[in-house]
């Protein structure tokens, strides 16, 4: 994925960040992204050397002599420039540019609130949160589309991509459907930049998997083949996408609403230079107050280039799904998922007498119960939260 001419500082400084992390192989790096390394290193000496890759603001932040008009200047100046952001996250980005002391949140709410700016039942109130967390990067995706918005004859589907421990939004994409082949193509180039990680969440829907039932789909399989755990959310309960439903919202309140685009293109504009506020510079209050960028790491597992066969132990029970998605064992036949047809399964006993998992690759699939004839999905879902978190 070189660099796009729509977005190329924000590329630049995402690879340099990328690439001056500790352990970082820098034409491994630039492989991915599809620069040189000559050009790669040009612009990491001018990142370490704090070097602008872009044009910021230069107003000054910190003076001994700043008057408090002065200072509700600067925190009003945030404000216009993030309306929805709150005094926690004001007070961080002025602690973050530079201000030597910067007010207190609920100082900064007070100005907010004295000012007229803010509105809504309990805005600027604290808030209780329950919330889950993995523990590294890279360990769980949360993936899922928002809702679709209208443009001038067509609809735009953003699809939404982010890291579980950093939150950091790894793609926005302003998609023109929801179909397999659209989002394949967009995790294929995200995979090739950043690496693949070892869980994806995600719901029931297509094109993931077949809505109420959680059957597996074609995209399931795929993500498995590469060495993916595919876990889906249960249905109707989307708190368990948790992160990603509140990152969402907040998309919406930043950047779609009160907003029209001309076409797929000017959105997608819109969400990458969004994205790019979101990792480096908007504290999350999820992570007390880092930026996403500050936590993310880059997955150490390259996209391969040649999926590998599918391989099982030497004498383990194996079958092949036929066309109608079925498998034969013990004279009996299962149904397995029509997604698996042509791909050969296994069949491994469990620590119960008459209880095998049905596994393709690594991952199980299936659970069969040959006391009573049942097949059971198999949800691999441990992360339950009671609320939404906060982003």
């Amino acid at each position: 994925m070189p660099f796009q001419e729509r977005s190329i500082v924000s590329d630049r400084e995402e690879f340099c960040r990328l690439a001056t992390q500790p352990g970082a192989k820098v034409r491994a790096l630039c492989r991915r992204w599809g620069i040189s390394w000559t050009t790669a290193y040009k612009w990491i000496e001018r990142y370490r050397r704090g070097e602008s890759l872009e044009d910021h603001s230069r107003r000054p932040l910190s003076s001994p002599l700043m008057s408090s008009a002065a200072l509700e200047g600067e925190v009003l100046a945030v404000r216009a420039e993030h309306p929805c952001w709150g005094g926690r996250k004001i007070r961080k980005v002025l602690e973050n540019e530079g201000m030597a002391q910067p007010p207190s949140a609920s100082t900064i709410t007070q100005i907010l609130r004295r000012h007229g700016r803010l509105d809504g039942p309990g805005a600027g109130e604290a808030r209780d949160w329950v919330r889950f967390e993995h523990e590294q990067p890279n360990d769980l995706f949360q993936m899922d589309f928002k809702g679709w918005f209208d443009l001038p004859g067509r609809r735009c589907h953003p699809l939404t991509v982010i890291d579980d421990h950093s939150r950091y939004a790894l793609d926005i994409g302003a998609c023109g459907d929801e179909r397999r082949q659209t989002v394949q193509g967009r995790l294929e180039a995200l995979f090739r930049r950043y690496g693949r990680p070892w869980r994806i969440l995600c719901d029931n829907g297509s094109p993931w998997g077949t809505a109420g039932g959680g059957e597996h789909s074609k995209l399931s399989v795929w993500l498995m083949d590469l060495d993916i755990g595919v876990i889906h959310g249960r249905s109707y309960h989307p708190q368990t996408q948790g992160k990603d439903e509140r990152f969402h919202r907040t998309l919406k309140a930043e950047v779609l609403d009160g907003r029209t685009f001309r076409d797929l293109r000017h959105a997608q504009d819109a969400f990458d230079a969004w994205r790019e506020v979101y990792n480096t510079k908007r504290p999350h209050e999820g992570i007390g107050l880092q930026r996403p960028a500050d936590r993310y790491r880059m997955s150490q597992r390259p996209m391969p280039d040649v999926i590998a066969p599918v391989e099982y132990e030497h004498g383990t029970t194996t079958r092949m799904v036929t066309i109608n998605g079925q498998i034969g064992f013990e004279r009996r036949k299962f149904q397995c998922s029509k997604a698996f047809v042509g791909k050969r399964v296994a069949l491994l006993p469990t620590d119960q007498d008459g209880l095998f998992d049905v596994c393709y690759r690594r991952h199980v699939i299936r659970r069969i119960d040959l006391r009573h004839d049942v097949v059971k999905t198999v949800h691999d879902v441990s992360e339950h939260t009671s609320t939404l978190s906060p982003v």
